[in-house]
Protein backbone atom coordinates (compact mmCIF):
# COMPACT_ATOMS: atom_id res chain seq x y z
CA UNK A 1 0.00 0.00 0.00
CA UNK A 2 1.13 3.47 -0.93
CA UNK A 3 2.27 5.21 2.50
CA UNK A 4 2.00 9.67 1.62
CA UNK A 5 3.40 11.95 4.04
CA UNK A 6 1.20 15.11 4.01
CA UNK A 7 3.37 17.51 4.84
CA UNK A 8 5.99 19.51 2.89
CA UNK A 9 8.72 20.18 6.03
CA UNK A 10 11.69 18.56 5.16
CA UNK A 11 12.55 17.87 9.04
CA UNK A 12 9.51 15.31 8.53
CA UNK A 13 10.29 14.11 5.47
CA UNK A 14 13.54 13.12 7.31
CA UNK A 15 12.21 11.88 10.09
CA UNK A 16 9.65 9.45 8.61
CA UNK A 17 12.92 8.35 6.73
CA UNK A 18 13.98 7.08 10.24
CA UNK A 19 11.05 4.24 10.09
CA UNK A 20 10.92 3.87 6.12
CA UNK A 21 11.92 5.35 2.55
CA UNK A 22 9.29 3.91 0.58
CA UNK A 23 7.27 6.76 1.02
CA UNK A 24 5.77 9.73 -1.29
CA UNK A 25 5.38 13.42 -0.09
CA UNK A 26 2.10 15.25 -0.64
CA UNK A 27 1.78 18.71 1.04
CA UNK A 28 -1.69 19.36 2.51
CA UNK A 29 -3.25 22.35 1.45
CA UNK A 30 -5.92 22.11 4.58
CA UNK A 31 -7.20 24.92 6.60
CA UNK A 32 -5.23 25.62 9.50
CA UNK A 33 -7.64 27.96 11.15
CA UNK A 34 -8.83 27.17 14.66
CA UNK A 35 -11.41 28.23 16.92
CA UNK A 36 -10.80 30.19 19.95
CA UNK A 37 -9.64 28.57 23.08
CA UNK A 38 -8.58 25.37 21.67
CA UNK A 39 -6.50 23.20 23.79
CA UNK A 40 -2.88 22.80 21.98
CA UNK A 41 -3.39 18.92 22.41
CA UNK A 42 -6.60 19.71 20.63
CA UNK A 43 -5.58 21.92 17.96
CA UNK A 44 -2.70 19.67 17.00
CA UNK A 45 -4.67 16.55 16.84
CA UNK A 46 -7.42 18.52 14.68
CA UNK A 47 -5.24 19.96 11.97
CA UNK A 48 -3.11 16.84 11.83
CA UNK A 49 -6.21 15.21 10.61
CA UNK A 50 -7.69 18.11 8.40
CA UNK A 51 -4.21 17.36 6.52
CA UNK A 52 -4.27 13.91 6.37
CA UNK A 53 -8.00 13.98 4.79
CA UNK A 54 -6.58 16.80 2.36
CA UNK A 55 -4.44 14.70 1.04
CA UNK A 56 -6.36 10.81 1.37
CA UNK A 57 -9.13 13.04 -0.66
CA UNK A 58 -7.22 12.97 -3.47
CA UNK A 59 -5.33 9.21 -3.18
CA UNK A 60 -8.28 7.53 -1.36
CA UNK A 61 -6.07 3.76 -1.28
CA UNK A 62 -3.44 4.89 0.31
CA UNK A 63 -1.96 4.94 3.59
CA UNK A 64 -1.71 8.96 4.48
CA UNK A 65 0.44 10.45 7.89
CA UNK A 66 -0.19 13.91 8.78
CA UNK A 67 0.87 16.23 11.56
CA UNK A 68 1.27 19.14 12.86
CA UNK A 69 3.26 21.03 15.97
CA UNK A 70 2.37 23.90 18.16
CA UNK A 71 4.70 25.39 21.47
CA UNK A 72 2.55 25.83 24.37
CA UNK A 73 3.67 28.27 26.81
CA UNK A 74 0.32 27.64 29.14
CA UNK A 75 -2.73 27.45 27.49
CA UNK A 76 -0.96 30.36 24.95
CA UNK A 77 -0.33 28.39 21.65
CA UNK A 78 2.67 30.05 19.62
CA UNK A 79 2.90 29.43 15.79
CA UNK A 80 5.70 30.76 13.79
CA UNK A 81 6.71 33.70 13.72
CA UNK A 82 5.52 36.35 10.98
CA UNK A 83 8.29 38.21 11.14
CA UNK A 84 11.52 38.99 13.26
CA UNK A 85 9.68 40.95 15.08
CA UNK A 86 7.47 38.82 16.49
CA UNK A 87 10.34 35.72 16.97
CA UNK A 88 11.63 38.27 19.03
CA UNK A 89 8.54 38.56 20.99
CA UNK A 90 7.91 34.65 21.28
CA UNK A 91 11.66 33.98 22.76
CA UNK A 92 11.40 36.82 25.23
CA UNK A 93 8.01 35.20 26.15
CA UNK A 94 9.95 31.87 26.35
CA UNK A 95 13.49 33.21 28.15
CA UNK A 96 13.67 31.02 31.21
CA UNK A 97 10.30 29.27 31.51
CA UNK A 98 9.38 25.99 30.56
CA UNK A 99 6.66 25.39 27.59
CA UNK A 100 5.44 22.09 26.24
CA UNK A 101 5.91 21.00 22.59
CA UNK A 102 2.51 19.45 21.26
CA UNK A 103 3.03 17.19 17.82
CA UNK A 104 -0.60 15.98 16.56
CA UNK A 105 -0.57 12.97 13.95
CA UNK A 106 -3.11 11.37 12.04
CA UNK A 107 -2.84 7.75 10.15
CA UNK A 108 -5.70 7.52 7.67
CA UNK A 109 -5.47 3.52 5.73
CA UNK A 110 -8.58 2.05 4.02
CA UNK A 111 -8.03 -0.40 7.23
CA UNK A 112 -8.20 2.50 10.12
CA UNK A 113 -7.29 5.46 11.36
CA UNK A 114 -5.27 6.60 13.99
CA UNK A 115 -5.19 10.11 15.71
CA UNK A 116 -2.78 10.50 18.87
CA UNK A 117 -0.55 13.51 20.07
CA UNK A 118 2.99 13.80 21.88
CA UNK A 119 3.79 16.25 24.38
CA UNK A 120 7.27 17.13 25.23
CA UNK A 121 8.25 19.52 28.14
CA UNK A 122 11.11 21.95 27.60
CA UNK A 123 12.94 24.33 29.94
CA UNK A 124 14.96 27.37 28.46
CA UNK A 125 17.63 29.31 29.83
CA UNK A 126 17.58 32.77 30.73
CA UNK A 127 17.73 34.68 27.24
CA UNK A 128 19.41 38.08 26.85
CA UNK A 129 18.23 41.28 24.89
CA UNK A 130 21.21 40.32 22.67
CA UNK A 131 21.12 36.74 22.54
CA UNK A 132 17.69 37.32 21.49
CA UNK A 133 18.08 39.29 18.71
CA UNK A 134 21.42 37.27 17.08
CA UNK A 135 19.28 34.08 17.30
CA UNK A 136 16.04 35.80 15.62
CA UNK A 137 18.73 37.01 12.97
CA UNK A 138 19.83 34.17 12.00
CA UNK A 139 16.91 33.70 10.09
CA UNK A 140 16.19 29.98 11.60
CA UNK A 141 13.20 31.03 13.89
CA UNK A 142 10.74 32.20 10.87
CA UNK A 143 9.00 28.57 9.79
CA UNK A 144 9.70 27.15 13.08
CA UNK A 145 6.66 26.93 15.74
CA UNK A 146 7.69 28.70 18.95
CA UNK A 147 10.57 30.80 16.83
CA UNK A 148 12.95 28.07 17.28
CA UNK A 149 14.44 24.58 16.25
CA UNK A 150 16.18 22.46 18.73
CA UNK A 151 17.73 20.66 16.15
CA UNK A 152 19.69 23.83 15.01
CA UNK A 153 21.54 27.24 16.66
CA UNK A 154 17.91 27.12 18.58
CA UNK A 155 19.96 24.17 20.69
CA UNK A 156 21.81 26.60 22.58
CA UNK A 157 18.74 28.10 23.90
CA UNK A 158 17.45 25.04 25.59
CA UNK A 159 18.43 23.94 29.03
CA UNK A 160 16.52 20.75 28.95
CA UNK A 161 13.83 18.70 27.90
CA UNK A 162 11.74 15.96 29.26
CA UNK A 163 10.23 13.83 27.14
CA UNK A 164 10.61 12.79 22.86
CA UNK A 165 13.48 15.17 21.95
CA UNK A 166 12.21 13.86 17.68
CA UNK A 167 8.35 15.12 18.63
CA UNK A 168 9.89 19.00 19.51
CA UNK A 169 11.48 18.56 15.70
CA UNK A 170 8.07 17.87 14.45
CA UNK A 171 7.84 14.30 14.62
CA UNK A 172 7.46 11.45 17.19
CA UNK A 173 9.56 9.13 15.14
CA UNK A 174 9.17 6.21 17.48
CA UNK A 175 5.11 6.63 18.52
CA UNK A 176 4.67 6.96 14.68
CA UNK A 177 6.72 4.01 13.82
CA UNK A 178 4.67 2.04 16.88
CA UNK A 179 1.23 2.69 15.38
CA UNK A 180 2.44 2.23 11.13
CA UNK A 181 3.45 -1.25 12.51
CA UNK A 182 0.40 -2.18 14.73
CA UNK A 183 -2.14 -0.77 11.53
CA UNK A 184 0.19 -3.17 9.34
CA UNK A 185 1.37 -0.39 7.15
CA UNK A 186 4.76 -0.51 7.49
CA UNK A 187 6.26 -2.02 3.43
CA UNK A 188 7.80 -5.23 3.94
CA UNK A 189 7.41 -5.53 7.83
CA UNK A 190 5.64 -7.15 9.89
CA UNK A 191 3.00 -5.56 12.40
Amino acid sequence: MELILASGSPRRRELLSVITTDFTVAASDADETLAPGTPPHRAVEELALRKAEAVRALHPQAAVIGSDTVVALGDRILGKPRDKGEAEEMLRDLSGQEHTVFTGVAILAPGGQRVFHCATRVAFYPLTREEIAWYAATGEPMDKAGAYGIQGQGSLLVRGIQGDYFNVMGFPVAEVWRALREMGLLPGKNS
